[in-house]
């Protein structure tokens, strides 16, 4: 099977800092090659999702308005892995502070590249079961979320008819669909 040819990296220099990720030019050779490009990426913290399940089969999810979309999303609750924390309480973090509900128990279901081309980290997405509302949400002053109990089994129709699009939500949906087989 032939492979592709392999980029060395020469030189990273940091671009922007805009605050939730940077920007980086990465001067890289092509193996063979005396030629040097410079490509750009996004740098960023991982990102991290959570499917929240309630006894009764809801799934926990959040409505709020989306910047780079200029509208209102329906999504899992989620974010940012801080710096020194791991994935898994940082989807719990973001579980109660987005929806003020905590769960009984929490597993990995997946993880992917969100988009190899311009992005270095990874989305880790959870399943929370038992999940009951602890708390009020606790949202900083960037952001809004609205709660919504949605049927899980209504989820599919929900993702054909385009009301939930958000691309790491349905790789979160199928992490659950390929466990549940």
């Amino acid at each position: 099977m032939k492979r592709p040819t392999h980029w060395t990296v020469l030189e990273t220099e940091a671009l922007q800092d805009c605050r939730i990720f940077g920007i980086s030019g990465l001067r890289s050779q092509k193996a063979g090659s005396q030629e040097v490009f410079t490509f750009y990426r996004i740098d960023s913290e991982d990102w991290t999702n959570i499917i929240p399940l309630t006894d009764d089969g809801h799934v926990v999810m959040i409505r709020q308005f989306r910047h780079g979309l200029g509208d209102e999303i329906l999504e899992l609750p989620g974010g940012l892995v801080d710096p020194g924390e791991e994935p898994e309480p940082a989807a719990a973090r973001e579980l109660l502070e987005e929806t003020g509900y905590r769960a009984r128990t929490i597993t990995r279901i997946g993880s992917v590249n969100p988009n190899p081309a311009l992005f270095g980290n990874r989305h880790h997405s959870f399943l929370a079961e038992g999940c009951t509302r602890v708390a009020e949400v606790q949202n900083d002053r960037h952001e809004e979320t609205i709660v919504e109990l949605i049927p899980l089994d209504e989820i599919p129709a929900r993702m054909r008819a385009g009301e939930i699009d958000h691309a790491l939500v349905l790789a979160a949906f199928y992490w659950l669909g390929l466990r549940e087989k």
